[in-house]
């Protein structure tokens, strides 16, 4: 009897304290420092035959939600160092703030294998950043597949892209999905691979890319989805582009996971501290205004695909 009684005021004890930590819940608004505004540059370039875009905006507070200040009045182009004289000039569009844009007509924008380096002239200072074009290889083909679920009566259809990375170690790729002419940009839908695999250490030169990079071209289900639905239904479109990106740019983007897909809750005490990503940007002059973002060219290999069947 004695040992119930114990046990009984444990729990109770347990119980009235979870009530008393829930009672003590409290929201808080914390009031972050002022920052002054930093410049930043969104360059992904292609040579797919498209109007390109340069963009440049100002970095604005952390819990501001409001589309960024675009940044008017610069000079912006694009050298090819390689041939020494090709030069591609961005014009800013006058009914879009900051968005500089290069419009193809003889010729897209690049060569596999060249040099390219930007230049940015802002209010007497000057921004400067290279790419090199990579290779890519093509898109073989994309399949679908069944998935089943006995005891919960389940079933979920699943995209796979096949292609095979080129002999030769140190190429690094993006692989961007679309389905039904919607762009997957999720933090957890970026897909890069090193060569066919995930890493440099994956040893995966020359070879087919790796299934979870493969299956990775599947949607991540949506808030208003439930744990039921399917990725992927048939008749659904998908479109899948693998883009050559520099060893710089894989890394860019893999913070980029890193620092967006957060855990949220308690996982949150454990997860990666809050960082500033990397950037390829750079002020010419050490002391002047301070510069983040991207630049990157590359080439593009794309294939789209209808489901309407599985694999066999």
């Amino acid at each position: 009897m004695r040992k119930t009684k114990k046990v009984f005021w444990v729990l109770l004890m347990m119980t009235v304290g979870g009530i008393f930590f829930l009672s003590c819940e409290k929201t808080i608004n914390p009031e972050l420092p002022g920052a002054a505004p930093v410049l930043v540059v969104d360059g992904w370039l292609n040579n797919k035959p498209e109007k390109q875009f340069i963009t440049l905006s100002l970095t604005q507070p952390y819990f501001d939600s409001s589309q960024p200040v675009g940044v008017s009045g610069a000079t912006v182009s694009v050298q090819d160092e390689t041939d020494g004289v090709t030069v591609y000039h961005f014009i800013e569009n006058p009914s879009v703030k900051g968005s500089y844009e290069w419009i193809p007509s003889l010729y897209n924008l690049g060569t596999i294998g060249h040099h390219y380096k930007l230049t940015i002239l802002l209010n007497g200072e000057t921004f400067v950043a290279s790419s090199r074009m990579g290779r890519v290889p093509l898109v073989d083909s994309i399949t679908f597949s069944k998935q089943n679920s006995s005891r919960k009566n389940i079933t979920r259809y699943y995209g796979e892209f096949w292609a095979t990375d080129p002999k030769g170690p140190g190429d690094t790729y993006w692989i961007r999905t679309t389905k039904n002419d919607t762009l997957l940009t999720l933090p957890a839908e970026i897909n890069t691979a090193y060569d066919a695999g995930l890493s440099a250490g994956g040893d995966a030169d020359g070879v087919i890319f790796i299934q979870p990079i493969r299956r990775k071209i599947t949607p991540t289900l949506s808030t208003n989805q439930s744990a039921t639905d399917s990725p992927l239904n048939i008749g659904d479109s998908v479109y899948v582009e693998i883009h050559s990106i520099s060893l710089a740019a894989f890394n860019f983007l893999g913070q980029v996971v890193t620092q967006t897909n957060r855990p949220g809750g308690f996982g949150q005490l454990f997860a990666t501290p809050l960082a500033n990503v990397s950037s390829n940007i750079a002020n010419v002059n050490p002391t002047g205004s301070a510069v983040v973002g991207f630049f990157n060219t590359a080439a593009v290999s794309g294939r789209g695909q209808r489901f309407i069947r599985v694999k066999p």
